[in-house]
């Protein structure tokens, strides 16, 4: 659809206010705060005029003339503006008619605040003017205010790209605000065109950014050699930036040349150094601990305080001074390598300086050290004891030794004291500024960032605990068994070494190859006690903040009464609490009625009765969000029913209950009836009433069945005035106390059951009138002859008008003539009717009741979340508002007809797995459409097909179910406003009943009437039907929705149905507005970029533009989602922005707490008030398979547990993706919500919060409000997400805000950030490393003969039981389940926790983590390495399809195929060589979770692989990968297509590493080299031989074979064509050789036949090796007729690597049996809730 040009109508579009039309009759208009804000934006008053001025312009306009900022920005702006101030306003008690000086003020500081901290660090004078008479401002003050905090956005508005460089937007404020005050004092004369702001301020340095990025190829060149978005900005930290730049700017500076400009302030290295650089205080620690530890272990003392009693000991451990000095030196010297060449330069001298300094210094004092140190021991060795003169020595160096570590104490000191801390490095003064200069390099940045005492000790508690234990465990199980054993293997003496041995006079060699694993897992294995102590953390404070209470419908029913009031204690605004709630008194009032509310102490809490306002709202809110689930099709219409709180037509005299609640209680009040026969009725009614649900059950029961009889008998009647008078005895009895005198309570179940036969009755689409009477009848028998205790006759019944007083008319039936109907159309009737049988029939519990699990979990949730604290919610108008936005490119919308129609390879269409998977989603969305007028279920693909659409969509992770959840905020505000508002009669009249559905019963009697036609409509969930009309503005006003659809303006172009979906998207959701970049071509090749923000405009039934701002040039300079954000984020409104990504969902009852959240920022967190309010996710993906459950648990646990223990106790929350919610005008004033400097920022999120603390933020978690988040639920899809996620780190690790957070937080919260982010992954992958080390040491020392002759000596045996146990240790990498575990015992309980793990591990989920944990170390690894990293699409379709071999070989060949061979070759090898490995128990127990590994590596891909195990489709796999293999398409062809070019783009990361990277990866690749060196010398024809020779002649094998293949592929080339007799001759005459060769070596050496195969274990390696050392020099081989060679050979290698893999898939596939296994295993979860998943995997459709 065109847009429409605003131009062309006369009817202005506007956003959410039309300021334009102050007139018109708009919602938010009929607000003062409103129109008070827009008239101070009015009051213009004496201030000079533009020569374009023109009446009713206002303060925004002035600005925008004088300094030429575009038309629309000013338009956008202003609403901005406005809209906030407003907004502030209403949140005064009581607002003023006026714009509120405090409002504006308070406003003002927070925008300028990180103005000012910008110029008191140049330091500069800011040039904001104003009077310091902060309690009465006048006129011309409150203008100025205004007029700064309008420049400032208007400058924020169109800057574009320069949103990402805060600093820069000071600097450019700065001047402009220096113009501004020029301007108000007449000194000011330039008249700008329209976009000078644009064309002179912005442009030039967006232009240096865009060459920059040109510079940079796309992200492939180092990071060094350009200047990233960080770069840019930090020019601004430093006073030289106003003499460079100038104003204005001087386009002619320096700052604007590409060419031969440093980097500002950090250089981004690729190198595994950074990881020491950026925490070398957490290495120091790791590396003097494990010196000590072996210096005090070698003593062999059974403590380690009995060996430092000795006085060698002591000194020997002074040895850690030189360690420490060393690796001081070892940081300055990395620091001068790493940062001076492109950071240092004439203006940045002093930085140099420092650098060389350091490295002097900490050379100085290892000099020092050791020249003192060795006059110790020089003393000692003379006098041959520790004597006087030594001691005196010995207390020198301790002097010395104070000196170095007088820093040390300073900085604990400060640790101690963190506001000193923060005063120093906040402070400007140069004082400050000289005492840390010789630590720290001066940084706008990461000042001040202590926490208070209080947090200090939680989290240095916490790492105390982790430390100890883990030194303590590493002392006594790693270092000190590893002693006895090291002397032992040093001992060793006459080794038989089988290889030729270099170094003859040690065995060091041995020694270093067992001590690397240990020394391996001591340095990695912190993160496991971390994930120990941080599950065991987390769930304390889970449980002190009443997460899982209820974690049932049982548990619910028991608290339902308590949650009722909840709801309104929480929800519903209490003006006389809110006003004393910020004092301690009103905290203390506060926490005890939420401790009464929590546990139903007290009577306010314990019921809530029928003619209550406050059981109105409840009931309002109650039903709202039932009609939600029912909306969403996950509660069915009899559910409806059940759950509803029903309107009360009939005057119940109690609240009526959902059903679920009263159900099975009447039975059990008639039970306790029977059981107290003669008891008086005080006893028995107490009996009743200690069951609230059971006194409403009774009482609504016998109400309701009163006023039925009343309603169905004519009320002229004889028979009415009997049934009157009946119940009029009924009621005197119970007045007087003496029911159970009068009346017999064993009659009771008689008539029970004749009332049940009543209610059915007339339930039925056709009454039978005769069947009424006598059931009518038979109750009046039982009434008048059985009930009464006091026998009457029949005199006696007319006397007291309980029978007919004319005796003829006994002849006729006693109801014949009187009953009446009510008509069908009457649905409320038949309502009130069911509702009563089902309280009179029911006898379960009803705990299955909702069936739907999710519908399950969020009840249990949204319950338990209310008895969790959290502030109090103010009332709508005075909220604080809040946006959400989310960035969207071209994902699904809304599935179309075909998508859902097609089926896959095997024939299952997208449709039938959704129909499948949610089966009674699908029946409850087929109710519906029959309720709403389908006649046929075909007509669900024309007349619903919009539904049905809908439906599939908002099952998958599209944007259409993102908008339906997010939208759920603005129809929550709507209900809130409302409730904040209405009276308690309209409340009352409020509480009305959900639209009338079609139900069955659930018991299966015959209840069977319909619905009237007029409720076949759609029924309308909303009480819109309520609302008086200022619930829209005020909710528009409060909540803004923006998806920032990039590419939507290209869309509409080309007529891509997402357009049309994105537009149907927008007609339905009032709130919802779509930004996008419009391109405009204006010339040949000339464009020009416009931000625009649309809408659906209801009146004019067509999308209309809102704004248009134009833009520098193209938006994406760095990363494409961050840069997305910032275009839209000018659109945002409100105090706080979410974060949502479009695979998202959210939920009507969570959406009712976002108030309560915001509150937040009211609150002080620590020293702090937040800045970002972490949100608790659910990740709604696990019920679709074994493996989205997997991914599922992993997630819930990091997204719950893991956050809540980094928010409280240590305080170091980020911000790790979505939900967050944003600070908004603290962050778009430092940087806005992510950063996009291309490739290093490619986890763009993480960086937010990276900025946030760095910047002082505050982040914090609260878990009583959750988001719904989809993940990837394939295989190849989760491990491309974790290949993003582990890439993003590796980039992480090279970025300036990790170094400096590694260095500006204090120790303990450096060890939980390094634990959390990027040290996860450098941990994962050292256990790898590990495996590896281990492998290989174990390999080499039985190759060498070494192991022999350890295991001959008994004591060495401990040695092998030492390495056992330390791998065993990695197995202890287990506990990384551990947070999954304790969160799930936490939510859902122990056992079932417990069951969960079990079932888990049956579905080979340890295969899966241990497959996940490859990927990671293997991506992470090699972005450190040689980069590489880009962001990976993984598609968030639902995968039911067979992936095929060569797909799953493209994908996991180097990073886990290829792996898992060289391991298991190593193993194989080392069964066959090695002493250990006769032993079959050693070996195995030795060697398991290594094979384990092995086995996961390869055969996951196949395991988690829909059909992977079916024989015929492995059949066709291997076709299908060897037609890859050989396809040799070059030019065109994709990887998909082609091995070749697949295979060259797997070495793409080695076009873009650089010298280092290619030097570790040639020597990486040599350790395949070492499977030749060890074999050859075990071969036959080796003779025993250790000489050297026998390795070197080994080599002529290989180019022996390397010449055979040379000659064969030639002869191939040139004669398999044309001359195939010759290519025959050549392939003969080979043959002929090769035997004779074999015959000649068998005959003249040793040689035996087995060494031909031995020999290719051997070999095979050697040629991997020499094939990616061939790689790394490609660019000099590849115009070489080597390079041919290598590509042939290549290709061999992997189609060997494939069959290999192949061979246990194929394997699986022939054996009978594994295929059905495999389906049950990967489709498990849902096999557990009744569903037909082989219907799925095997196609037999129903449908």
């Amino acid at each position: 659809m065109p847009i429409t040009n605003r131009h062309h109508h006369h009817v202005q579009p506007y956003n959410i206010i039309p300021l334009h039309s102050p007139l018109s009759d708009h919602p938010s208009l009929r607000f003062p705060e409103v129109r008070a804000a827009a008239a101070a934006l009015h009051s213009v008053g004496d201030l000079l005029r533009p020569p374009k001025w023109q009446p009713g312009m206002d303060l925004l306009d002035w600005l925008a003339l004088f300094f030429g900022f575009q038309t629309d920005n000013v338009r956008n702006q202003r609403e901005h503006l406005v809209l906030h101030l407003a907004n502030s306003q209403m949140r005064l008690s009581p607002p003023p008619e006026t714009l509120d000086a405090t409002v504006l003020r308070s406003f003002r500081t927070k925008l300028l605040r990180n103005y000012t901290a910008w110029c008191n660090h140049l330091p500069t004078k800011p040039s904001v003017w104003l009077s310091n008479n902060k309690t009465n401002s006048s006129d011309d003050d409150r203008r100025r205010e205004l007029l700064y905090v309008a420049l400032y956005l208007l400058i924020w508005g169109e800057a574009a790209n320069l949103r990402f460089l805060p600093e820069c937007i000071a600097y450019i404020f700065h001047h402009m605000a220096i113009d501004l005050n020029k301007i108000l004092q007449d000194q000011y004369h330039n008249q700008p065109s329209s976009n000078n702001f644009l064309e002179r301020v912005v442009k030039p340095i967006y232009q240096t950014i865009l060459s920059e990025v040109e510079t940079s190829r796309n992200g492939t060149a180092p990071h060094c050699e350009w200047r990233n978005y960080d770069d840019i900005n930090e020019f601004f930290w430093n006073k030289r930036c106003f003499k460079k730049l100038k104003w204005p700017i001087d386009v002619g500076s320096d700052f604007f040349l590409t060419k031969r400009v440093g980097k500002t302030g950090f250089v981004e290295r690729r190198s595994f150094w950074n990881l020491f650089r950026s925490f070398d205080r957490l290495w120091i620690m790791l590396v003097l601990f494990l010196q000590v530890g072996l210096i005090v272990a070698w003593k062999d003392r059974a403590y380690p305080w009995h060996a430092l009693e000795e006085r060698d000991v002591q000194v020997r451990v002074l040895t850690v001074f030189f360690t420490w000095s060393a690796l001081r030196f070892l940081q300055s010297l990395l620091d001068i390598v790493m940062q001076c060449s492109r950071l240092v330069s004439v203006e940045t001298i002093g930085l140099g300086v420092r650098m060389v300094l350091k490295t002097i210094v900490a050379a100085a004092w290892f000099v020092v050290f050791l020249v003192f140190y060795l006059k110790i021991w020089e003393q000692r060795n003379r006098d041959g004891k520790w004597s006087v003169e030594a001691n005196k020595r010995l207390i020198t160096f301790l002097e010395v030794a104070f000196v170095f570590v007088v820093p040390e104490l300073l900085a604990l000191v400060l640790f101690v004291l963190p506001w000193v801390r923060n005063f120093i490095e906040n402070s400007d003064w140069r004082v400050c500024y000289m005492v840390s200069w010789w630590f720290q390099t001066k940084t706008f940045v990461g000042r001040g960032l202590r926490e208070g005492l209080v947090d200090n000790i939680r989290y240095t508690l916490f790492w105390v605990v982790v430390l100890a234990s883990k030194f303590c465990f590493s002392y006594f199980l790693q270092i000190r068994p590893m002693v006895a054993p090291s002397k032992a293997v040093l001992d060793l003496r006459d080794v038989n070494y089988l290889w030729h041995e270099f170094f003859h006079n040690g065995n060091g060699f041995a020694l270093g190859l067992i001590w690397i694993p240990v020394v391996l897992i001591y340095l990695m294995d912190i993160q496991i006690w971390y994930s120990i102590y941080s599950s065991l953390v987390g769930a304390g404070v889970g449980l002190f903040s009443h997460l899982g209470e209820i974690r049932s419908m049982q548990q619910l029913k028991l608290r339902f009464q308590f949650f009722a009031s909840a709801v309104l204690f929480n929800l519903m605004p209490e003006e006389q609490l809110l006003n004393a709630r910020k004092t301690l008194s009103g905290k203390v009032k506060d926490g005890i009625h939420r401790m009464k509310l929590r546990y139903g102490f007290g009577q306010p809490y314990m019921k809530l009765e029928f003619n209550q306002g406050e059981a109105n709202k409840f009931s309002l809110i109650w039903n709202e969000i039932i009609m939600c689930f029912r909306e969403e099709d996950i509660i069915s219409d009899r559910e409806v029913e059940l759950l509803e709180l029903p309107k009360n037509p009939w005057n119940v005299r109690v609240i009526r209950w959902p059903c679920f609640l009263l159900c099975n209680e009447l039975l059990l009040a008639l039970s306790q009836a029977k059981e107290l026969v003669d008891a008086p009725d005080r006893r028995l009614w107490r009996k009743i009433c200690k069951n609230e649900f059971r006194r409403c059950a009774v009482i609504e029961t016998y109400d309701c069945i009163k006023h039925l009889l009343f309603q169905i008998i004519k009320p002229d009647s004889e028979e009415h005035s009997i049934v009157m008078v009946l119940f009029q005895e009924i009621d005197h009895s119970l007045e007087i106390g003496k029911f159970t005198k009068v009346f017999k309570t064993t009659t009771l179940p008689q008539l029970h059951n004749k009332l049940i036969k009543l209610i059915e009755l007339l339930n039925r689409e056709k009454v039978n009138s005769k069947q009424l009477v006598y059931t009518l009848q038979a109750i009046y028998e039982i009434v008048v002859r059985d009930f009464f205790k006091e026998k009457r006759n029949t005199e006696q019944l007319r006397e007291d008008g309980l029978a007919p007083q004319n005796p003829s008319s006994s002849d006729v039936l006693l109801f014949e003539n009187a009953t009446q109907l009510p008509e069908a159309i009457n649905e409320n009737f038949y309502r009130q009717i069911r509702r009563l049988h089902t309280i009179l029939t029911s006898r379960d519990s009803m705990q299955n009741i909702p069936v739907n699990l999710e519908a399950r979990r969020r009840i249990s949730f949204f319950t338990n979340s209310l008895f969790m604290n959290m502030p109090h919610a103010p009332q709508v108008e005075k909220m604080m508002a809040f946006s959400v936005l989310t960035p969207y490119y071209s994902e699904e919308v809304v599935y179309s007809k075909e998508q859902l129609r097609v089926g896959n390879e095997d024939g299952i269409s997208t449709l039938y797995y959704l129909q499948t998977i949610y089966d009674d989603e699908w029946k409850n969305f087929m109710e519906r459409m029959k309720r709403e007028g389908m006649n046929n279920e075909r007509d669900i693909w024309t007349d619903k097909l919009s539904d049905l659409r809908s439906w599939a969509s908002y099952r998958g992770q599209t944007l259409s179910r993102t908008v339906r959840g997010m939208m759920y905020y603005y129809k929550a505000l709507k209900l809130l406003a409302f409730l904040d508002s209405a009276s308690e009669i309209e409340t009352q009249e409020g509480a009305r009943e959900l639209v009338p559905l079609n139900q069955e019963n659930s018991n299966g009697s015959n209840l069977e009437r319909s619905p009237s036609p007029m409720t076949l409509s759609k029924a309308s969930s909303s009480a819109s039907l309520l609302f008086k009309g200022h619930e829209y503005g005020t909710a528009l006003m409060k909540f803004t929705y923006v998806i920032a659809c990039q590419i939507y303006g290209a869309q509409k172009e080309r007529k891509d149905p997402h357009a049309d979906e994105i537009l149907y998207l927008m007609k339905n959701n009032e709130a919802l507005r779509v930004a996008y970049v419009d391109e405009v071509p204006t010339g040949r090749d000339a464009k020009e970029y416009y931000s625009v923000l649309v809408k659906f405009d209801q009146q004019l039934d067509k999308e209309v533009e809102i704004y248009r701002v134009k833009l520098p040039g193209p938006i994406k300079l760095g990363e494409g989602k961050p840069e997305n954000q910032n275009h839209a984020i000018i659109f945002t409104r409100g105090d706080a922005v979410q974060t949502i990504d479009m695979n998202q969902d959210n939920y009507f009852e969570e959406a009712l707490k976002m108030r309560n959240l915001l509150e937040e920022y009211r609150h002080n967190y620590g020293l702090r008030k937040p800045t970002i309010l972490g949100v608790r996710e659910n990740i709604f993906t696990g019920s679709v398979s074994s493996l989205a459950w997997f991914m599922s648990a992993q997630e819930t646990s990091f997204v719950t547990l893991g956050q809540r223990v980094l928010a409280n106790p240590l305080k170091v929350r980020m911000h790790y993706g979505h939900p967050d919610v944003f600070d908004r005008f603290w962050f778009i004033t430092r940087g806005g919500i992510s950063k996009a400097s291309r490739v290093i920022n490619i986890s763009e999120d993480i960086f937010a919060g990276f900025n946030c603390t760095l910047r002082g933020g505050n982040v914090t978690h609260h878990e009583y409000i959750q988001v719904g988040k989809g993940r990837d639920v394939g295989l190849n899809q989760i491990s491309m997400f974790e290949a993003k996620v582990a890439s993003g780190n590796g980039e992480q690790v090279l970025s300036r805000d990790v170094y400096r957070l590694g260095h500006r937080l204090d120790f303990f919260r450096m060890l939980s950030f390094f634990y959390t982010t990027v040290g996860f992954f450098f941990n994962t992958m050292m256990v790898v490393l590990t495996v590896y080390s281990f492998l290989w040491g174990r390999l080499l020392l039985a190759l060498s003969g070494i192991e022999a002759a350890m295991e001959s000596n008994s004591n060495n045996n401990k040695a092998l039981s030492i390495i056992l146990n330390q791998q065993f240790m990695v197995q202890i990498g287990l506990f990384t389940a551990l947070p999954m575990i304790v969160e799930n015992s936490l939510e859902q309980g122990f056992l079932q926790a417990v069951w969960d793990f079990l079932t888990m591990q049956l579905q080979l989920s340890s295969v899966f983590y241990t497959f996940s944990m490859g990927t990671r170390s293997h991506f992470f690894g090699r972005t450190i390495l040689h980069g590489g990293a880009k962001y990976r699409a993984t598609g968030r379709g639902f995968v039911v399809e067979h992936k095929s071999f060569a797909e799953n070989y493209r994908l996991y060949a180097r990073s886990h195929f290829v792996k898992a061979i060289e391991l298991g070759l190593i193993l194989t090898v080392y069964a066959s060589h090695s002493t250990v490995a006769t032993d079959t128990f050693v070996y195995i127990a030795m060697t398991f979770s290594s094979w384990f590994l092995v086995a996961s590596w390869i055969m996951a891909p196949f395991v988690f692989n829909p059909s992977g195990f079916d024989w015929l489709k492995t059949v066709y796999d291997f076709e299908d990968f060897m037609n890859w293999i050989w396809n040799r398409q070059r030019v065109f062809a994709k990887a998909e297509q082609s091995w070749e070019k697949w295979w060259y783009e797997e070495q793409d990361h080695l076009k873009v590493t650089g010298f280092w990277g290619k030097l570790l990866e040639i020597i990486l690749d040599l350790r395949f080299f070492i499977f030749q060196y060890g074999i050859v010398y075990q071969l036959g024809i080796a003779a025993r031989s250790t000489s050297i020779v026998v390795y070197l002649l080994s080599w002529v094998y290989v180019f022996v074979v390397f010449g055979i293949y040379v000659v064969v592929a030639y002869a191939q080339n040139e004669y398999e064509a044309k001359h195939h007799i010759y290519y025959r001759l050549v392939q003969s005459m080979l043959i002929v050789i090769a035997i004779l060769v074999i015959v000649a070596l068998l005959k003249f050496t040793e040689f035996k036949f087995m060494d031909i195969f031995t020999s290719l274990v051997a070999f095979i390696p050697t040629g991997w090796g020499m094939i990616l050392i061939a790689q790394v020099f490609r660019p000099c081989l590849q115009c070489t007729i080597v390079w041919n060679v290598v590509v042939s050979l290549a290709r061999l290698y992997d189609i060997l690597f494939g069959v290999i893999v192949m061979t246990p898939v194929a394997l699986l596939s022939w054996l009978p049996g594994f295929q059905p296994m495999q389906t049950r295993i990967l489709f498990n979860e849902a096999f557990s809730r009744g569903l037909r998943i082989f219907q799925i995997v095997t196609g037999k459709k129903s449908l």
